[in-house]
């Protein structure tokens, strides 16, 4: 049903992979506000972003979206915020990434020869040598894919409060202002379902 009538070729998903049809600002402004308008709790999903942006930080390639929904899962955090957050994880981020976690996963266990990826990288090598590539970015990406949970967790968390928060005070507000023009003699099944709006947002945390 949602499919596009005509598919685009698959040179120009790869380049909107990589550069965005409306720009990444405009993707970013996008993806921030899907994300507020999430169901669920602040924390659920915070904690579903932050689970996403995590996983990104590991070397597991292919992956990402399992390990992204088995660990918000595990958290209880939302299921479609951690697909959300893999998007940390892209073609202009992942060589920071990779040099990163490797690098860190080198002098984590303790390797005297502290250098960038080889020169040689490829998905070859890496299969043919996964204790020089694979080992020492699974190593550095573990701290630095908690220390990237809380990074996103906390910022998301207050920024989703205070949207919910401002959208439960315009909702209030436009009840108030209806009662205040319908009167006490407002069609008593339009009063039933206002009522039933109002005590619904204030159930909400």
């Amino acid at each position: 049903m949602f499919k596009r009538r005509k598919p685009r070729p698959a040179l120009q998903r790869l380049f909107d992979a990589v550069w965005p049809k409306g720009g990444w600002r405009r993707s970013g402004t996008y993806v921030a506000h899907r994300l507020r308008r999430l169901p669920g709790t602040p924390y659920r999903i915070a904690a579903g972003f932050a689970s996403g942006a995590a996983i990104s930080f590991t070397p597991f390639i292919g992956l990402h979206f399992i390990l992204a929904v088995v660990l918000a899962l595990v958290l209880r955090g939302n299921l479609i915020a951690a697909a959300i957050g893999t998007v940390v994880g892209n073609p202009w981020t992942f060589p920071i990434i990779w040099l990163w976690i490797y690098s860190l996963g080198t002098w984590l266990i303790g390797n005297d020869d502290l250098t960038a990826l080889p020169q040689t990288l490829s998905l070859g090598y890496i299969t043919e040598n996964p204790l020089k590539v694979l080992l020492p970015m699974a190593v550095g990406g573990v701290p630095t894919a908690i220390f990237a949970w809380f990074a996103f967790f906390w910022p998301i968390k207050q920024t989703v409060d205070q949207y919910q928060r401002a959208r439960r005070r315009r909702i209030r507000r436009k009840l108030r202002h209806s009662r205040e023009v319908r009167g006490p003699k407002g069609r008593p099944a339009d009063r039933g379902k206002t009522f039933r709006v109002a005590e619904d947002f204030e159930r909400q945390p």
